[in-house]
């Protein structure tokens, strides 16, 4: 009797564990690109067909985020995140690719969607449109992009990692009773690498603006409004650890505007970051302290009777980004103060928000605010009434506000794959 017992029991644990049915597989993947980028929508959906592309991430089975930070050669680091969801919470994965600085739009768009399929297809292989899923795993030894390749592995870099950068750029604009012309050149050389970030920077610029009016009494007047400025400075950022950096800062500057014939000042600073420095793209914390003494000429006697002085200082700065699924948030807050005297100091606070609340709800809103106390090198003598309007000279100001904010609700369809580009976009 026993045996049959046994039998009575084991038999519908069988019917259970081999009968039940399996999850079916489903026919496309829904998939919600999150591009902090700038990416070309149009492009990926054209390019990827066989998935389901939504507009709202908590119905989507993979959501992609997509951030970058430029790297030393002044190209950019991608960071591709694959977080599954729903039937696909099991998978995760991270891709990254370099894109490098001379590429054009075109290329780094390539580079985009060649790394995107290859995070995509772990999850299309298990759906029903694994079938048009083409894999080539070998290079084309003839290949200029393979020989490329191999030859940057080969050699080493005949510049060193220096990157030089050059550019000059005018403007110009006239109209009956007023003309106005401007042009800025740079100049910079810089070498990041891991252990080191080393730059020199020259930037210089001269802008003219003419006005014609009549006065009280009917007679045609003429006023001219030059400025100019130049901005030499240096720096060098050492690394400790995946934590500590340390550096200094030497600048030498002029601007008519505010008053700064000439400016020498030399900081020097140390920066811990809470998270390794590894984790940029998605999490970023600072702490930092720095000490500045700073050699100011000025054009005009200022407030406090100064045509020079040598001044001493400090400050402290802390940045916090975070770029996560449900959104992005960045904080920023600094502040300064002269030794001589601590009621002179700055304190600006900065926030960045854009927070998805529940599917095609989103909160955004970006502020700044400055409390300032610093202005010393303004000029005994107040500006006249057209310094003032065409903003020849800066103005004293106690604080300085800004803010941008809003809610954007999306709804309807969750699909959205077609691609329509008549009349633009």
């Amino acid at each position: 009797m026993r045996p049959k017992f046994a039998l009575l029991i084991l038999f519908p644990l069988f019917i259970f564990t081999h009968g039940v049915a399996q999850p079916a597989m489903p026919g496309r993947l829904k998939v919600f690109i999150d591009c902090h980028s700038g990416c070309d929508m149009n492009y990926i959906r054209t390019e990827i067909n066989i998935v389901d592309f939504l507009l709202d991430r908590i119905a989507a089975d993979v959501h992609v985020l997509i951030t970058d930070e430029n790297t030393g050669s002044g190209g950019d680091k991608y960071q591709l995140i694959f977080f599954g969801q729903n039937q696909f919470s099991h998978l995760r994965d991270t891709i990254y690719f370099d894109n490098a600085a001379n590429n054009t739009d075109f290329e780094e768009r390539e580079f985009l969607i060649k790394y995107l399929k290859l995070g995509l297809t772990p999850f299309i292989a298990k759906t029903k449109m694994a079938k048009n899923i083409s894999i080539q795993m070998k290079t084309d030894e003839a290949s200029k992009d393979s020989k490329k390749d191999s030859m940057a592995l080969k050699q080493k870099d005949p510049w060193n990692y220096w990157v030089f950068n050059t550019s000059i750029n005018g403007s110009g604009s006239s109209e009956e009773s007023y003309k106005n012309s401007s042009i800025n050149g740079e100049l910079s050389a810089s070498r990041i690498t891991d252990e080191y970030k080393i730059v020199f920077q020259l930037e210089a610029g001269k802008n003219k603006s003419s006005f014609e009016y009549e006065d009280d009494n009917g007679v045609s007047q003429k006023f001219t409004n030059k400025n100019d400025s130049y901005n030499f400075s240096h720096y060098l950022i050492k690394s400790i650890t995946d934590h500590w950096s340390v550096g200094y800062e030497g600048q030498l500057s002029r601007n008519t505007f505010s008053n700064n014939k000439q400016r020498s000042q030399l900081t020097v600073g140390i920066e811990y970051n809470i998270y390794p420095y590894n984790q940029v793209n998605t999490k970023y914390f600072t702490i930092s302290y720095r000490l500045d003494v700073r050699r100011n000429n000025y054009f005009d006697t200022t407030l406090y009777d100064k045509k020079h002085e040598t001044l001493t200082g400090h400050g402290i700065e802390s940045t916090i980004t975070y770029k996560q699924k449900w959104g992005t948030v960045e904080f920023g807050l600094q502040y300064h103060n002269y030794f001589h005297n601590w009621k002179f100091f700055n304190l600006q606070a900065e926030c960045g928000m854009d927070i998805r609340i529940t599917g095609g709800l989103s909160f955004f809103v970006f502020t700044n605010a400055e409390l300032i106390r610093d202005q010393i090198f303004l000029p005994k003598e107040g500006a006249t009434p057209q310094e003032v309007l065409t903003r020849r000279r800066q103005l004293a100001s106690g604080y300085s506000i800004s803010a941008h904010f809003g809610l954007n609700y999306r709804f309807g369809s969750k699909l959205n794959n077609f691609v329509n580009a008549r009349f633009g976009n």
